[in-house]
């Protein structure tokens, strides 16, 4: 269908209310928060048991950034990593590794034993 799996990677294909869907429930919690934009797709969200928290930035008085700061955060360092490591140019079928690698990098950006990431990586 519309959402690729690989290893513990998942890329949503489309946003189509069907691919969102079929996304959502094979990655979350029936009765989970989910916290999404405006997209009329995640409207069905609620009827397949989650609890919809939607954030519309144009109907806010909010810039986008204190509406999501984490996904703000999140998508601005992932740009200018693609755009620093990788000079912008990664192949639809790296892009996979490369956020795995990120969100490797991303998640233990605080950690105080750096000098066990290979070690944590190995295991």
């Amino acid at each position: 269908m519309g959402v690729e799996r690989e290893r513990e990677s998942v890329r949503v294909e489309n946003l189509y209310t069907e691919t969102i869907l079929e996304f959502v429930h094979g990655s979350i919690e029936p009765g989970s928060v989910i916290c999404t934009d405006g997209l009329n797709s995640y409207l069905v969200l609620p009827l397949e048991g989650y609890v919809h928290d939607r954030v519309i930035s144009s109907k806010s008085k909010e810039t986008v950034y204190e509406l999501l700061p984490g996904v703000h955060c999140v998508a601005s360092l992932l740009k200018r990593w693609l755009l620093g490591t990788h000079q912008g140019v990664v192949s639809p079928q790296h892009l996979n590794y490369c956020l795995d690698e990120f969100a490797f990098r991303f998640n233990r950006r605080m950690s105080r034993h750096r000098g066990k990431l290979f070690y944590r990586l190995i295991q």
